[in-house]
């Protein structure tokens, strides 16, 4: 494997503008893809592809209507975008779990629609789908993010089925806690939900069930992608990779 073995790939990764995503991007075009950075926010789109030396791709995932007609020249899919939202079930806003499961789960079924044509016809794709350990396991007061990363896992194992005879390939990465603004996030809520100081949240609550007591770093997410991408991962698919400090071997 050389410094430069995706020169030539094009790769769109969802929700680039910052944590996984960047990290991610950075990775690809570390070894010469060109690099689609979609994001929602125009502002942090445009930041994080000047900072790559990546295209911005300013887009709603969210709004999956807008999806259906689309038609994607990529040789590498990263679906990573996604938001969190925690409370119990009684108390679970309706629209935020349609929401969740419309930005992970529905928004990249309709981006590996509009990928695949154009894969098949090149006979070479790769498809990675950034789910979590709770695609895997469950969590209490994570209804929706657990109900999306679970369907998540079954879209990519489709796909790697469908895909199989054309030369794409699909996998899920299933990382646990990943230091990230999307983590940064939960603590409060984790906090209150728990009856505990926010200061206890990351050892009481997101290290709890795994092995090696840290969070996991975005660039190691983006290794195993980049890995993922490669000519060496081409008998890899339908799969699941834990990067979980051990949470699912529980």
């Amino acid at each position: 494997m050389t410094d430069t073995d995706l020169a030539g790939r094009r790769a769109i990764v969802t929700g680039g503008a910052s944590g996984i995503g960047l990290a991610c991007a950075h990775e690809f075009a570390r070894r010469g893809a060109h690099v689609v950075i979609a994001d929602v926010s125009a502002e942090a789109a445009d930041a994080a592809a000047s900072a790559v030396g990546a295209e911005a791709w300013v887009v709603d995932l969210a709004d999956t209507t807008a999806l259906e007609s689309l038609s994607l020249d990529a040789d590498i899919l990263v679906n990573n975008a996604g938001v969190q939202r925690v409370a119990p079930i009684p108390e679970f806003d309706p629209d935020t779990y349609r929401l969740l499961l419309r930005l992970m789960l529905e928004s990249p079924f309709l981006l590996i629609r509009a990928v695949l044509p154009g894969m098949y016809e090149r006979g070479w794709g790769r498809v990675i789908n950034i789910s979590s350990a709770h695609g895997l396991r469950a969590s209490a007061f994570k209804s929706a993010y657990v109900s999306a990363k679970h369907g998540l896992e079954g879209l990519s194992k489709v796909t790697a089925l469908e895909g199989a005879e054309h030369g794409v390939t699909s996998n899920c990465i299933n990382p646990a806690y990943v230091r990230t603004p999307l983590v940064e996030k939960q603590i409060a809520d984790q906090a209150r939900l728990h009856g505990i100081p926010e200061s206890e949240v990351v050892e009481k609550i997101m290290l709890t069930e795994t092995a090696i007591k840290r969070l996991v770093e975005a660039d190691e997410v983006a290794s195993l992608a980049g890995w993922l991408a490669s000519d060496k991962a081409g008998m890899v698919t339908g799969a699941s990779y834990t990067i979980d400090g051990g949470w699912t071997a529980r």
